[in-house]
């Protein structure tokens, strides 16, 4: 089974995207920071990262970073999931190494695609 890993602070899209991903057939881990999610990728293997871009204490973007530049944690594709959604942000996001972009609010059908093109195993429709 895949093991994703949410990084939301927002307790109500937290509690949206993890029943969504449980209902798809996904194993969820839950982080509600920057600090939380660097632990997590530490602590357990994931197969891929949902990342919120505005988080508490250290944003998604220094998140992002730090993944990247660990050798450990550097293959986790990284999809931002965010309500940034200004023409340009995916751009900004994938130059800054993401490997996809989900814009809130979340579009069930688009969002079950877009994290299953990530994974490198697929969970039966």
């Amino acid at each position: 089974m895949e093991r994703i890993l949410v990084v939301e602070d927002n307790p109500i899209n937290m509690e949206l995207t993890v029943d969504l991903l449980e209902s798809f057939g996904y194993y969820v881990i839950q982080a509600i920071d920057g600090f939380e999610a660097l632990e997590k990728v530490k602590e357990q293997r994931v197969d891929l990262i949902l990342l919120d871009i505005q988080l508490p204490k250290m944003d998604g973007m220094e998140v992002l970073s730090k993944i990247k530049s660990d050798m450990n944690t550097k293959d986790i594709p990284v999809v931002a999931l965010t309500a940034y959604s200004m023409r340009g942000d995916e751009e900004i996001f994938i130059k800054a190494g993401c490997s996809g972009y989900i814009s809130k609010p979340i579009d069930i059908h688009y969002f079950r695609n877009t994290v299953r093109s990530h994974l490198k195993e697929t969970v039966p429709l």
